[in-house]
């Protein structure tokens, strides 16, 4: 099912991308094939946005682009990688921002995501939505939360992964709604979506780039989204803010990075290519179809500052919430 921003969103899109486009760009960035380091399999959304931008910034600079996937351990692999490659910036790294600022929380890792890895350019966002099955009896998040507080200690929530924003929104939830949920994780969304879509399991915080076609289908029911805007992509849904829940504001961006070695000048090039590239309308038709929304316009600077900024964030959610650190 292909999804379309309306006309003012799309403007909002384009004008988030172009205006980084703007930013110096060298004709020769490079002479030399570029490896787009992927912390996915092939398939997953952060493989789809890569291949997407690997096949317009191939075609901007005359190279070849190669995407190479190193699923696993949290990102840390794909990380690794691209942190023992040379700091030229041949290599670089398409990924979402939860890698950098939850996944460090819960795994151990060999890397700093403050200080060996630094944002180049951010090119959408995704967004999360408090989703319920269809048999709900509540068809508002009001209501919803009277049926809750009606069965205490009875009901639970599902998360794509423990220690994830899926995880921490329906923790801040419990805690700002006066309702108590129990968590239940699972690995992934598809196996957590399964089991709200067939009523073992009655909510969820998910993607709305994985729950917009269920909740278009009347699969899922959709309660509120947790940002400080409409989505686009679901109108019709409140946001927390407006309902009275500011606190309930979590978002990924997915763009480009590179190893904080890689020259500040250097860095501008690859921002500036990663803009251009998603300033094309083919591109951005097709991130805009796969369920991503426009991302502010930043420079690698305001992106750093905004990883250093959710990083802190997530890591005083744990502390406050005593979620438990994997080995």
């Amino acid at each position: 099912m292909k999804m379309y921003l309306g006309a003012r969103s799309g403007l909002r899109f384009a004008a988030a991308v172009v205006a980084l486009a703007a930013a110096p760009l060298a004709m020769a960035w490079t002479d030399k094939p570029v490896k787009m380091v992927v912390p996915a399999p092939a398939g997953g959304t952060m493989d789809v946005v890569a291949r997407i931008l690997a096949e317009q910034i191939s075609q901007d600079i005359g190279q070849p682009v190669i995407v190479d996937n190193k699923p696993g351990a949290g990102g840390a692999i794909a990380v690794q990688a691209m942190l023992a490659a040379p700091t030229d910036g041949q290599t670089i790294m398409v990924t979402a921002s939860n890698i950098l600022t939850e996944i460090p929380h819960v795994m151990k890792t060999a890397f700093d995501p403050l200080k060996d890895v630094k944002p180049a350019a951010a090119v959408a966002r995704a967004s999360i939505v408090l989703v319920g099955t269809p048999g709900l009896p509540a068809q508002d998040l009001k209501a919803l939360i009277a049926y809750i507080k009606s069965q205490p200690g009875k009901l639970s929530f599902a998360s794509y992964s423990a220690g994830t924003s899926s995880h921490y929104a329906g923790m801040i939830f419990n805690q700002k709604a006066g309702v108590d949920l129990q968590h239940v994780p699972f690995p992934g969304s598809p196996p957590a979506l399964a089991q709200v879509m067939g009523g073992q399991i009655p909510v969820m915080f998910d993607g709305i780039v994985t729950s917009k076609p269920l909740i278009a289908g009347g699969k899922l029911k959709a309660y509120a989204v947790a940002s400080k805007a409409r989505s686009a992509h679901l109108p019709q849904v409140p946001t927390f803010a407006e309902l009275g829940f500011p606190e309930l504001d979590f978002g990924n961006w997915v763009g480009t990075v590179v190893a904080a070695g890689v020259s500040p000048e250097m860095t501008e090039k690859i921002a500036a290519a990663t803009a251009k590239a998603a300033a094309a309308p083919k591109v951005r038709d097709r991130l805009v179809g796969a369920g991503f929304e426009a991302s502010p316009a930043m420079s690698a600077a305001q992106l750093g500052l905004s990883v250093r900024a959710d990083y802190e964030r997530n890591a005083a959610i744990v502390k406050a919430f005593g979620i438990q650190l994997n080995p």
